[in-house]
Order: C-alpha cells, then sequence, then structure tokens
C-alpha cells in the first residue's frame, strides 16, 4: 500500500518560560493512502503540536517527516483545524469552493458534499449566520471537494450532535475508501470505530498502535 507520510525519529520542542517541553518525543510512524487513522491521548499530549508538524505548520527538531507537504495544495493537503478557518466575506458554498478557486481539482461537487454533510440549505449564507457545528460541517465539505491525498482534521466532531457527528465519520470514511489517507486527532468513539488504526498519544510519545 501507498505510503503518504512518514515519520522517522521526530521530535518538537517547546519553550515555556526557563523550561523546554519536549511536545513531540522521538516519533515514528508511517501513514497509508486509503485508511482512516485516528491520534487519541490526553489535552497536553502533543497531539496538535504533531498534526502541525504533519501538515507543515512548523518543523521538528530533530527527524524527518516525509509528505505531502512539499506541494502544499489542496489535491494533496487539506486540513480542518479547530479554528475551521472559513472567510467571513464568503459565504459557506464560497468557502466550501475555495480550494478550487486556488486551482484543485474537483472529485466532490460542492454542492454535494454539502448535502451530504446536511448543510445544502445554508449555501448562500456567510459563516456567522450559521452555527458553529455548521461552520465545522462546512469546513470538512471543503476539505472533501478535492479528496486530497492527505486529509488532517483536528477534532472534527467536536460541535457536532449524534446524528450530524455521524454524518461527518461517514463523509470522512468514504474519502478514505476512494483512496485518500485520513488521519484524525479525536475522542469520538464512534470515529474510533470507523478508523483502520488508532494511534495513543502520552507526553510526546506515540505508545501503542491498535488495530481497531
Amino acid at each position: 500500500m501507498t505510503i503518504v507520510v512518514r515519520l522517522t525519529d521526530v521530535t518538537k520542542r517547546h519553550r515555556r518560560g526557563r523550561e523546554t517541553v519536549t511536545a513531540v518525543d522521538h516519533v515514528s510512524f508511517e501513514l497509508q493512502a486509503g485508511s482512516m487513522i485516528a491520534l487519541v491521548g490526553p489535552s497536553g499530549s502533543g497531539k496538535t503540536t504533531l498534526l502541525n508538524l504533519i501538515v507543515g505548520g512548523d518543523v521538528p527538531d530533530e527527524g524527518v517527516i516525509d509528505g505531502p507537504t512539499e506541494r502544499a495544495d489542496w489535491s494533496m493537503l487539506a486540513i480542518v483545524p479547530q479554528t475551521l478557518g472559513l472567510l467571513p466575506e464568503l459565504t459557506m458554498v464560497e468557502n466550501v469552493e475555495f480550494p478550487l478557486r486556488l486551482g484543485a481539482r474537483v472529485a466532490t461537487d460542492p454542492g454535494e458534499a454539502m448535502e451530504l454533510l446536511g448543510i445544502g440549505a445554508l449555501a448562500n449564507r456567510p459563516p456567522q449566520e450559521t452555527s458553529l457545528g455548521q461552520q465545522q460541517r462546512a469546513a470538512v465539505a471543503r476539505a472533501l471537494v478535492t479528496a486530497p491525498a492527505l486529509l488532517v482534521a483536528d477534532e472534527p466532531t467536536s460541535h457536532q450532535d449524534e446524528a450530524n457527528a455521524e454524518r461527518v465519520t461517514a463523509a470522512l470514511a468514504e474519502v478514505a475508501a476512494t483512496g485518500s489517507c485520513v488521519f484524525v486527532a479525536t475522542h469520538d468513539n464512534r470515529m474510533l470505530d470507523r478508523c483502520d488504526v488508532v494511534l495513543q498519544m502520552s507526553d510526546g510519545v506515540v505508545t501503542t498502535v491498535e488495530a481497531r
């Protein structure tokens, strides 16, 4: 199976006052195409730092990350951050379409992606006139339209009720089934049940790899 991302002995440290904190501590693993992988662990365990390293938002102090961030376009890499990143001057559908404006290829029609996630009726509203949960689903839809090589999502069901969490989970599982690698930080057991592999992180270390 094709390897989309490979981490080799990756370490990242942060300064906290006079203290040096090792947020990611000699981590090595691979992410494969066509799979859905979860990253779990308590707050402060290093999950967000690890995601940031994988998407190229930061660089490791030690070790090597090989992955699609060498070509930072939406056909290779799509991100659903906790901050969602919707542009307030655009409508919901324009936000979902945004990667296509940047030249990414269309894999899923933006309107279909929004309908799939239950926000089709909100297409022409600005994000600020929708709920946080609806905005989160728009951020997921934006990631789906290009079927990227790697889709990274940070707690993508954190603002969803049970029915909409299932919509998000099913949509991410489907894009993995079509060949993308989906890497998601989550505490949602429903999503964990759909993942091929679960990585457990604690104190900066990936301590277990569990096949579901």
